[in-house]
């Protein structure tokens, strides 16, 4: 026994935990033990003393699911298990075999809302960790599967939260059995609840909002488990507290809401002011409740009578009747003196106000309120009534009126929530009062402990029954069990001459008083063994219950049984004129003609008669509230016994209502009276612990040998290790499929297994520590060698060190020395030295200055006479440079005044655009040219002058001829002067030439000049430019930076959009479910309309109409024709509008701008318009010829087609002609342009070329002034110099004007450019205005903000875009009347040409010849058959029908025929195909709405539909990828554009329901799959089960259906991955399939991780991560590993990998802080609180530990959420996919049987 550890009791803690620490004999009177503070104790044991304590069991079943798991059950292993479970991780719920212990935390816990509920929903009870949910799922699980009715009993002393118990039990029925059509039924129950609190709960010292009443409510299901109605009885209302409440309590909670409500409008006339006025409301002394808002608690108290259909102006009544109660309160009655009588003044406002209120009669109630009738045989007295007597009967009377109100506001529940229809089964939850025993119990108390000991009665014979059943379905010999019966004490209350029956005749006994019935208890029932008499008091008596002796004061017993008011007071308020308070009080006698219909008969009087009647009484009017309380309990218990109960016992922990703070001895105390006990006690006479073979195989293999294992029957080998290890074969029984074992035995086995593995554990720790020590000293030997090593050496080192300084030494004194005489001969040598230096220096400075008087003479000569010469040179210089300025001057002023008019005519230049820089190339490269000519002239002059010189040399020698030959002086005079006369001619020419040198030259500096000026201009203007554009991309970079910031926001409200429109998609498809059910529910014949076809009915999408509105005037006219209300209503029509008149305002402004712009330019285009006019009309006469004969080409063209269609009739060759006639016309339209262009540079040339020639003329008429020459070159030579020279000019003019223009056109342009930068710069500062505004929001507001911008953004690009599409429609439309109008036409000339006999021969006839038709990939159908149509393709079609066709075949059927409705432009024809394919689509798919194979298919076809659509729309952004055959094959008539966005929200839904199947089939596979299957052998470990598990609620066999493996997932997935790929469906969308499921998956897990505590171990952690690691594997596979599926499971790889890690530093704590990203704290808190160890080697997670991560993970912010919401589903996305199949190409089989349809 040494180390055993034992319980001992403790006057404190009740029970105190010890261990024995010296073994103890059989026999010894002394039991040596040692506390947990190491103190030691000697605990005395003997039959007087104690008896041996309790065992303690093993650490690792504390804390355990359910108590009757533990080894040893007994009150102290009860009581620290809960302790633990509620302190540590804070779970108050617990199982203790059929109970579920409730423990009220005061404290609001986040495990009660609506994922909650969807993870307990349709598990068993002892899979999941406890709570209320599982026992309301079990209650609803076994009605449906046995058909039979339950009941839920709730049961605990006040403040224990049996109330709230109760509530959250019904809110998991309205949940999970929600009504199935519109009623709300659900929410009426739930609704009930306020009303009940606000009129039967009050607050007491023990609990702020105490029921003080009893109530069983009956929730009522239909066949298909849905709710459709419910009814209440209540029992024992506690009336007294409307006249009395204690210190701190307070009366019903319905007083302080009204008169917290009384200032409101409605409830003036109540004359109500504050509850502390009242003296029923203020008795308590505090009239608040911490925490609670009366007003608040009124409104819903008012939402719930308006819901529950309680009508106002009974509403209003209630709260009168209410409000009277108080005034009658307040009522002050005065005694007189004598003291035998009374009154009340007339003058008393609260008298008044009752009577008003009430409506009776002042005198009346206030003449009663004072006497009494006293009626005997012969006559009636009125007799006066002292002040207590009528305080009494007031008293009474308030608490009869409020007693019969309660009674009708539960009776009008009941009406509201009945129902006609047919109640197949019910759930039953009984809210009742606990055990309870005060200093001073009363009446109350007696009917309460009563109520318990009837129940405890039916708990002990049910787990009695229960213990029997499952001996006998094991086939265990069954024993009988010893259990304590509690039947004597109840007939000790209720049995004939029992204690109801001896107060019923004392009350019966005109004179009875309370000391005659105690004295008569006393005489008759002393002998029972429940029955005492207290020593010290003659008015009291003691039963013994089952969970205390309670002692009874026996004063008012008589009074509160007999309930007594006087009749006067109920006739007077009989007759009152409010119709509600006489109803109350009409029934008062009728009440005992039905018993069985109220709701409550607890509250039921004895009205004593004023008057005997000789009517026979009646007697349901002679029970007493003992008789009624005991009927109503006999008929709650014949109800429990006909159904399945479940137990809920709740525990109060602590009296001061702090959160999470446990008392032992109130637990203890509170244990022993609801029975938990008694359960333990049972449970632990028989075989209290049982398990399953494969368990108990899996957890004891251990234990057994090699040879043992190699059996293959489990059972055998179960058999031989307990027969082997436990000798008495008492201790265990083998049933059919589970091992029984007595108390202790477990712990006995858990002790052999321990002790296998410490001696396995010591034999590796021996291996292990012999191998570290060897380690060890293999170490330490080569560290003592290496030292050794080492210090040698150092050794060595310190020698040779010291020889070295000991050289060292010798060598340093020999240098210190020499150095210090060679030191001592330096300084001598340098003192010679100094002297001679010094000497010598003095001789040489008296040299020098000799020298320097010589050398300064000379220099001032030198200055001197170099001054004078300066002085010359600056006066000569200083003339010559005024005269240069002078000269400068004039000619700088000339130059000034020609750059000034250069710069007037060139003064805009700066701002040319880079187009200047061609004109500047064009002017260097005429530049270029002129320089050639120029060069060419100056040859040409230099040729002639030669000539002329040639000339003179021949005129001189035939001069000195003539001279020789004649004498003649004449003659030579002459020719001297004719010479002359040529030399004169020659220098004019001369200087001609060298004046056009000049003007040459100066021309060209000048364009020199003013090229390098535009070239700087350029440059600068290429600089600005360069820094507009870095100031544009700095602000550009600046705005992409904080918008890049927010599209990350932006996307993300996207996402967040998309998934509420998508949300929105689901509630509609549910809506529309709905209400097809409930058309189908509806009897009878409905008939549609007769002028509306059946598939039009079924539709709600618009229809295709060529006649849409096109734009504003179409808008403004659509106004006119609807009217202004109704287009007001048109959200379309309005918003068009809207934008047109802004349109309309900024085209305003514009205009406006353009009429000053053009205002400026009309003075400049005077000038222009005048050169232009006779370009203009030769324009306008080119352009009337080519009108003319187009139009005679159009008249050949028109009789052409008439030629052809007289000769063809058929409509293809009439269109063959049509498109002929079409492409000539565009063959014509091109050739007219291109001539249009060749005239207008043909006649701009005629025009240059004639001014050139008038320029010509005149030049030529200039030059013949000139003399001729006998030469003939040289006058040819000089007229081509001049008119180069005039040429020259003419282009520099005509350059400068196009200078002029250019730069005028510069203008403009830079003008639009400020204007654009000004409307740019008030963008950007309208943009960074909303971005302060934005910055100074909030988070929220900023995302509210932004998200209205955007939508504001959106809306108006989407106005503009529609508004395009609706011109472009418009456009679109008005070709076709005009293509109408030419078919007319061409129609009326084939009949003209019919007509006539001769036709005439064409130049440009055109013929055809014909050919058969190919297929173009479209089907024709005659409308008639598009019913079977639709029937074949939808409705009939089977997916394996077309499995070895092409994907999506029936969509690609349906387009074609879609095609051909477009083609022959029939849009009713697509309006109605596309209606009934979408109609018949969603038939299908509700007919087959649980088939994944058919949602699937029609997923895949409904997308691939939208992506044809999309496709051939004729939408350049969906035709990128097209062939130019599919281009072809483009709608040519229709924009299906509505119809797209229809079948993408009809795809949405397609996808919700796909998702939803593939759930609803993986749902019971995945928690088998990847918690509980073994996919890692001999891994997991099995503890120790209690009841819960040993009884589910599911029999189901070991290799039944209910258990799943991963293969079997991962199975599951790779079929529906299969389908979806074998139906065509996108990779991309059946990505989002797989990553949704996989999302499922996470949360499924992760909830059941979270709520289960058997899984929450390190096995457990490698068994999951190795599943998700297979997961991941087939993703890998599948090549779906970027689908975003991996991320999915991200919280449950982090919960797996915290099972597994470290918990015990703080460096563990921060680790897992940082690796738990994805988990929330509550989550991480409640998996560190749930983990388990499997073994006793394993150690738990500290609460110091679970402190430090929750402080750490404050910094977090995370939302408070435990539970993953399994109802999530991502928004898809389905993204644009084109095929690649050709229309054409496409094969339809034969067994579709659609030989209907015709190839077009």
């Amino acid at each position: 026994f040494m180390y055993t550890r034992v319980w001992i009791p403790d006057p404190e803690d009740v029970w105190r935990a010890a261990e024995i620490i010296k073994d103890y004999k059989e026999g010894e009177p002394i039991l040596h033990l040692k506390l947990e503070d190491e103190s030691p104790l000697e605990y005395r044991i003997g039959p007087k003393d104690n008896p041996l304590p309790f065992l303690r069991n093993p650490d690792i079943l504390v804390g355990e699911n359910d108590l009757t798991a533990l080894s040893y059950l007994h009150e102290p292993a009860v009581l620290h298990n809960l302790k633990v479970r509620f302190l540590e991780p804070n779970h108050i719920y617990t199982y203790c075999g059929i109970v579920l212990v409730a423990i009220n935390p005061y404290d609001q816990l986040q495990i009660y809302g609506e994922e909650v509920i969807n993870a307990y929903s349709g598990q068993n009870m002892g899979d999941m960790d406890p709570h209320i949910f599982a026992v309301a799922e079990e209650a609803y699980k076994q009605m449906a599967r046995d058909e039979r009715n339950q009941s839920i009993i709730v049961s605990g002393e006040s403040g224990a939260g049996k109330t709230v118990s109760a509530k959250y039990a019904m809110r998991f029925f309205a949940t999970v059995g929600g009504s199935a059509n519109d009623t709300n039924v659900e929410e009426k129950v739930l609704a009930s609840s306020p009303i009940m609190e606000a009129i039967g709960n009050a607050k007491t010292t023990r609990n702020d909002n105490s029921s003080r009443f009893g109530k069983y409510i009956q929730i009522g299901f239909d066949r298909r488990y849905h709710i459709i109605g419910a009814n209440m009885r209540t029992y024992l209302l506690e009336k007294s507290r409307v006249v009395f409440q204690a210190e701190d309590e307070r009366n019903y909670h319905i007083f302080y809401q009204l008169c917290a409500s009384a200032s409101f409008p409605e409830f003036k006339d109540l004359a109500l002011t504050s509850a502390e006025d009242f003296i029923f409301t203020s008795q308590g002394e505090n009239i608040f409740i911490e925490g609670v808002n009366d007003a608040e608690d009124f409104k819903k108290t008012k939402e719930a009578f308006t819901l529950l259909g309680v009508k106002e102006s009974n509403q209003s009544s209630i709260f009168r009747i209410i409000a009277s109660i108080l005034h009658l309160g307040n009522v002050e009655i005065c005694s007189e003196r004598d003291g035998d009588s009374c009154h009340i003044s007339r003058n008393d406002p609260h008298l008044t106000h009752f009577c008003r209120l009430l409506g009776v009669e002042l005198e009346q109630m206030e003449h009663w309120l004072c006497h009494r009738k006293l009626v005997t045989t012969s006559e009636t007295y009125v007799k006066n009534m002292s002040r207590k007597q009528a305080a009494n009967a007031r008293d009474a009377l308030a608490k009869h009126i409020y007693a019969h109100m309660f009674d009708w506001i539960v009776e009008h529940v009941n009406k509201s929530l009945h129902t006609s229809s047919k109640q197949h089964s019910f759930i039953g939850v009984l809210d009742i009062y606990g055990f309870e025993t005060f200093e001073i119990n009363s009446f109350e108390q007696f009917c309460i402990n009563y109520a318990n000991e009837k129940l405890q009665q039916q708990f002990n014979q049910h787990v009695f029954k229960l213990e029997q059943e499952e001996y006998m379905k094991e086939q265990i010999p069954w024993t009988l069990i010893d259990f304590y019966d509690n039947q004597p004490c109840i007939d000790l209350i209720e049995a004939k001459l029992g204690i109801l029956d001896l107060l019923d005749e004392e009350c019966k006994v005109p004179k009875g008083t309370d000391q005659n019935w105690c004295q008569k208890l006393y005489d008759r029932l002393s002998s029972s063994v429940h029955f005492q008499k207290p020593r010290m008091s003659n008015i009291s008596f003691i039963i013994i219950h089952f969970a205390d002796k309670v002692e009874y004061q026996c004063d008012g017993f008589l009074e509160k049984n007999r309930d007594t008011v006087y009749e006067e007071h109920i006739n007077i308020l009989k007759a009152s004129k409010f119709q509600l308070v006489a109803d109350l009080f009409q029934d008062t006698n009728k009440d005992g003609s039905s018993s069985t219909s109220s709701s409550s008969k607890s509250s039921r009087i004895n009205v004593r008669s004023a008057k005997p009647t000789p009517k026979v009484p009646n007697k349901e009017h002679r029970k007493t509230v003992g008789h009624q309380f005991r009927s109503s309990l006999q008929l709650l218990m014949e109800t429990l016994n006909a159904t399945t109960p479940h137990y809920v016992r709740c525990i109060k922990p602590n009296d001061e209502k702090e959160a999470f703070s446990f008392d032992s001895r109130r637990a203890v105390q509170q244990l022993r009276a609801c029975g938990v006990l008694e359960t333990i006690r049972i449970s632990a006479a028989g075989y209290p612990s049982r398990w399953t073979y494969p368990d108990f195989f899996n957890r004891y293999r251990v234990l057994m040998k090699k040879s043992d294992m190699t059996v293959g029957d489990k059972k055998l080998v179960c058999r031989n290790l307990l027969e082997t290890l436990v000798k008495d074969p008492d201790k265990f029984q083998f049933g059919k499929t589970k091992i029984f074992f007595r108390a202790g035995q477990v712990a006995y086995l858990e002790k052999l297994r321990a002790d296998k593995f410490r001696s396995a554990c010591i034999k590796i720790q021996k291996t292990v520590r012999r191998w570290l020590q060897m380690v060890r000293y293999k170490k330490i030997r080569k560290s003592a060698i290496t030292l050794q090593r080492f210090g040698r050496g150092y050794m060595a080192r310190r020698y040779a060190e010291r020889l070295r300084l000991t050289r060292a030494a010798v060598i340093c004194q020999k240098q210190y020395r020499m150095v210090r005489e060679r030191t001592a001969y330096l300084r001598v040598r340098q003192a010679v030295v100094t002297i001679q230096a010094f000497t010598r220096g003095m001789f040489t400075r008296r040299i020098f200055q000799e020298f320097l008087l010589h050398h300064k003479a000379m220099i001032i000569q030198k200055h001197v006479r170099g001054w004078l010469t300066r002085r010359k040179f600056k006066v000569a210089r200083n003339a010559a440079i005024t005269i240069q300025c002078a000269y400068r001057r004039m000619r700088a002023k000339r130059e000034l005044k020609q750059l000034k008019i250069e710069a007037r005519s060139a003064q805009h230049l700066k701002k040319l655009n880079t187009g200047m820089e061609n004109k500047i190339v064009q002017l260097q490269r005429k530049m270029d040219d002129q320089t050639k000519d120029l060069k060419t002239q100056n040859e040409q002059l230099v040729v002639a002058k030669a000539s002329l010189g040639s000339e003179v040399n021949k005129l001189q020698k035939e001069l000195e001829t003539m001279r020789s030959r004649q004498g003649d002086g004449s003659q030579l005079t002459s020719m001297k002067d004719e010479l002359e006369k040529l030399r004169a001619e020659l220098q004019e020419a001369h200087a001609h030439r060298k004046k056009l040198e000049e003007e040459h030259g100066n021309e060209k500096m000048r364009f020199e000049q003013r090229v390098e000026e535009l070239e700087r201009e350029n440059s600068l203007l290429k600089s600005e430019k360069e820094k507009m554009n870095q100031r544009i991309l700095h602000h550009s970079k600046n705005q992409e930076s904080s918008a890049s910031q927010s599209v990350g926001r932006v996307q993300a409200e996207l996402d967040e959009e998309r998934q509420r429109y998508q949300n929105l998609l689901r509630e509609f498809s549910r809506l529309e479910q709905r209400y097809d059910n409930l058309q189908e529910f509806q009897p009878g014949h409905r008939r549609n309309n007769s002028n509306q076809s059946s598939l039009e009915s079924d539709s709600n999408y618009p229809s295709i109409s060529t006649s849409e509105v096109g734009d504003t005037d179409d808008a403004i006219q659509l106004v006119e024709e609807m009217g202004v209300e109704k287009a007001a209503m048109d959200i379309g029509v309005f918003m068009k509008l809207q934008k047109r008149v802004r349109e309309l305002e900024q085209e305003r402004k514009r205009l406006q701008v353009n009429l000053e712009k053009m205002e400026d330019q009309s003075k400049r285009k005077v000038e222009q318009e005048n050169a232009d006019l006779a370009y203009n009309s030769l324009k306008r006469q080119e352009l009337e010829s080519e009108n003319k004969k187009l139009k005679n080409d159009l008249n050949e063209l028109r009789k052409a087609i008439a030629d052809r269609a007289s000769k063809n009739s058929s409509s293809n060759e009439l269109q063959d002609g049509y498109n002929l006639l079409l492409g000539q016309l565009k063959a014509a339209n091109e050739e007219l342009d291109v001539r249009k262009e060749e005239v207008l540079i043909l006649r701009s040339q005629i025009v240059t070329a004639a001014q050139q020639k008038e320029k010509d003329t005149t030049n030529h008429i200039e030059t013949n002034n000139l003399p001729e020459w006998t030469n003939s070159k040289k006058p040819i030579d000089k007229e081509e110099a001049l008119r180069s020279y005039h040429g020259l000019c003419e282009s520099k003019k005509l350059l400068e004007a196009q200078l002029q223009s250019q730069a005028r056109k510069h203008e403009d342009e830079l003008e639009a450019f400020h204007t654009q930068i000004e409307l740019l710069r008030d963008d950007i500062e309208k943009k960074q205005e909303m971005l302060n505004h934005t910055m100074s929001l909030s988070p929220e507001a900023q995302v509210e903000y932004s998200i209205q911008q955007e939508i504001t953004r959106l809306t108006n690009d989407n106005l503009d875009l529609k508004e395009l599409v609706e011109k472009l429609e418009k456009n679109e439309r008005k070709l076709k009347k005009q293509l109408r109008i030419y078919m007319k036409k061409v129609q009326e000339l084939e009949a003209a040409s019919q007509s006539t006999t001769a036709k005439p021969e064409m130049t440009r006839q055109v013929t055809v010849q014909r050919r058969e038709k190919d297929f173009e990939g479209m089907l024709e159908y005659y409308k008639e058959d598009e019913a079977l149509l639709v029937k074949t393709l939808i409705t009939d079609m089977k997916p394996h029908a077309v499995s070895a066709t092409v994907p999506c075949l029936p969509a690609y059927i349906l387009f074609m025929c879609i095609r051909h409705a477009d083609y022959i432009n029939d849009d009713q024809k697509v309006h109605s195909l596309l209606t009934s394919t979408i109609n018949a689509i969603k038939k299908v798919l509700k007919k087959n709405n649980d088939d994944f194979e058919m949602t699937s298919f029609w997923l895949a076809n409904t997308s691939r539909l939208l992506h044809c659509l999309k496709q051939y729309s004729g939408d350049e952004a969906f035709m990128t990828q097209n062939t130019a055959k599919q281009n072809e094959h483009c709608l040519k008539n229709f924009d299906l554009a509505e119809y797209r966005q229809v079948l993408s929200d009809l795809s949405i839904q397609i996808y919700q329901q796909l998702v939803k199947v593939a759930e609803h089939v993986m749902q019971p596979m995945i928690v088998s799959a990847m918690l509980e299957s073994e996919s890692i052998p001999s891994l997991a470990g099995v503890k120790p089960m209690g009841y819960r598990n040993r009884s589910s609620s599911m029999d189901k066999d070991e290799e039944g259906p209910g258990s799943y493996t991963l293969e079997a997932l991962i199975r599951q997935l790779g079929q529906f991955h299969g389908v979806m790929g074998e139906h065509g469906l996108d990779p991309e969308i059946a990505g989002q399939v797989i990553r949704q499921l996989f999302y499922s998956i996470n949360a499924v897990t992760l909830n059941n991780l979270l709520l289960r505590k058997d899984v929450c171990s390190w096995s457990t952690g490698m068994q999951l991560r190795y599943n998700i690691s297979q997961m991941e594997e087939w993703l890998r596979g599948k090549n779906l590993h970027q689908s975003g599926a991996v991320i999915n499971m991200e919280p449950v790889i982090q919960a797996a990998q915290l099972l597994q890690v470290k918990k015990k530093t703080s460096q563990d704590a921060e680790a897992i802080c940082s690796l738990c990203t994805a988990l929330t704290m509550q989550q991480i808190v409640k998996i560190l609180n749930l983990y388990t160890p499997l073994n006793e080697f394993e150690e738990r997670v500290t609460v110091s530990f679970i402190r430090n991560i929750q402080n750490r993970l404050q910094e977090r912010n995370d939302v408070p959420m435990l539970l993953v919401d399994t109802k999530h589903t991502f928004p898809v996305l389905f993204p644009y996919t084109p095929s690649a199949l050709s229309l054409e190409t496409l094969h339809i089989p034969a067994n579709l049987s659609l030989h209907f349809l015709t190839r077009v």
